[in-house]
């Protein structure tokens, strides 16, 4: 039986700044176009409330809403989207995520600055890899 994991303990702190989210969005977009990619990339703030989102050229437009999810998710439970995409993988109690309405897609990254969640951002269009690369790229750019 899988054991369940203690949630994280870095704490909320002010909501991320716009100068800090277009930061963190430069960074996020630089790392799509670099490689290519169409996506769409959406930054939330410390209480899961949006602050910006972009749609690169020919991003599918479901990507919006996706990556916005993603997002929310990576904030409100303040650890990447990526931990409820294994969860769901290993199948059994893992499968009680679904009742969260939590994305459970790997590509939303908490943002954290002075060793506080201030945001996180999320990204969808490429494998779900791809968008983790896109999204740690600007959440890197937050200091």
């Amino acid at each position: 039986m899988a054991q369940q994991v203690a949630p994280p303990t870095t704490p909320y702190g002010v909501p991320i700044s716009l100068a800090a989210a277009k930061q963190a969005m430069a960074a996020a977009e630089a790392e799509a176009t670099k490689n290519g990619w169409a996506v769409a990339i959406a930054i939330v703030d410390s209480g899961a409330n949006l602050v910006m989102t972009h749609r690169l050229d020919n991003a599918q437009l479901s990507s919006v809403r996706i990556a916005e999810a993603k997002a929310r998710t990576a904030a409100e439970f303040r650890r990447p989207t990526k931990v409820f995409e294994d969860a769901i993988a290993g199948g059994g109690i893992g499968l009680r995520v679904l009742t969260f309405g939590a994305s459970v897609a790997e590509g939303g990254v908490p943002i954290v600055s002075g060793g506080t969640v201030v945001g996180a951002i999320g990204v969808s269009g490429v494998q779900s890899h791809q968008d983790a690369q896109i999204a740690q790229a600007g959440a890197d750019a937050v200091k």
